[in-house]
């Protein structure tokens, strides 16, 4: 499983000309599911992603998570992110989950990272317009199958 998480103002997600998820301070993380992810992955990248120390403390470090600073988490599918260029130009999303694997994995780490912290998605598989105000700009990968060494 692989995160793009972005420290951000606020972001808002619509489908269809439709607002379906909206946070103000926190994180926006864009997730790709491989076909080879595990439940250990995903409990993983719920716990990296909730407990992301990006958000500054009295002593201006990067030391407080997004619970630390009343933040919510938003989470868009990003088939794509489980794409590799290492050929040519186009991205190859062989290795990418099935769209009902994909899912579920999806799913399952909103309800993991919703037991800590509200948590909203876009909609799986969907054409979203991510509108989003990013706050640093503080971006972080995370990816499970380094964590696995």
């Amino acid at each position: 499983m692989r995160a793009v998480v972005q420290r951000v103002h606020s972001a808002q997600c619509v489908v269809d000309g439709e607002v379906v998820s909206k946070i103000e301070k926190g994180l926006v993380a864009y997730i790709g599911v491989f076909d080879d992810d595990t439940e250990e992955d995903l409990l993983k990248m719920a716990n990296k992603i909730s407990g992301l120390r990006v958000f500054i403390d009295e002593q201006g470090k990067l030391s407080l998570n997004a619970s630390a600073v009343g933040g919510s988490i938003m989470l868009i599918s990003n088939f794509v992110l489980a794409g590799r260029v290492t050929r040519g130009f186009r991205p190859d999303c062989t290795h990418a989950a099935k769209y009902d694997d994909g899912k579920r994995m999806f799913d399952a780490l909103a309800s993991e990272i919703g037991k800590v912290l509200p948590t909203c998605t876009g909609v799986f598989g969907a054409h979203m317009d991510i509108s989003v105000h990013n706050d640093g700009p503080i971006n972080v990968i995370i990816d499970t199958r380094e964590l696995r060494k």
